[in-house]
């Protein structure tokens, strides 16, 4: 699966829950029960077979962060090759994506968004230019809001944004435009929008 460029309200109501793809909650919200397509204000959603739940929170979840296939399943792989359960290793590796960290520390509103920043050089990672968004970052690394871009428009009183967002135990916001990276992601910061259990259990069987 490559980006998604179509409307990202269909994916929404495709799943009937809002996977954080745009930045109008409320919006999204409105139409979140009706399924997409011609029949969808009466088309009926059935329990499924065990294959297409877990098929359905794979797909969840490479929505959610932005990825492809084989990228998601690399990820995978290497929680399942890492000791303690597989699971919160997966969802630990997934939020601890470059790209992700920008939009938790509160310098994007959506993960496409900081994809983008983050792409376009616009941070420093422990004192270094850091333009890619899949790095996995580490307990004690410090993403720092280059001082020559904190004027573009987008940046915007940043620092005030910074000092309300509501942060994960994880990180933490330092002095000025910048975050920290203090602790490994807990079970409790996990979006609670897919079954990581049921993903771990689709790729066991292929």
């Amino acid at each position: 699966m490559g980006r998604n460029i179509g409307p990202k309200n269909k994916i929404a109501r495709r799943f009937h829950v809002n996977l954080g793809l745009k930045t109008n909650a409320t919006k999204v919200a409105r139409r979140l029960n009706q399924s997409p397509g011609q029949h969808g204000p009466n088309k009926r959603k059935g329990a499924g077979s065990s294959y297409g739940r877990q098929l359905d929170e794979k797909q969840k979840a490479k929505f959610v962060y932005g990825l492809r296939e084989r990228q998601f399943r690399r990820y995978v792989e290497t929680a399942s090759n890492m000791a303690g359960d597989s699971g919160v290793n997966l969802n630990q590796i997934l939020e601890m994506r470059m790209d992700n960290v920008v939009y938790r520390l509160g310098f994007a509103v959506t993960r496409a968004q900081a994809r983008q920043l983050v792409s376009h050089g616009m941070f420093m990672l422990n004192g270094k230019k850091m333009n890619i968004p899949s790095h996995i970052v580490s307990v004690g690394d410090e993403i720092v809001l280059k001082a020559n871009k904190a004027g573009k428009k987008i940046f915007e009183g940043i620092e005030e944004k910074l000092k309300k967002q509501e942060l994960p135990s994880w990180l933490r916001i330092e002095n000025g435009a910048a975050g920290k990276v203090t602790a490994r992601p807990l079970p409790t910061d996990f979006e609670r929008v897919f079954d990581v259990k049921l993903i771990v259990e689709y790729y066991s069987t292929r």
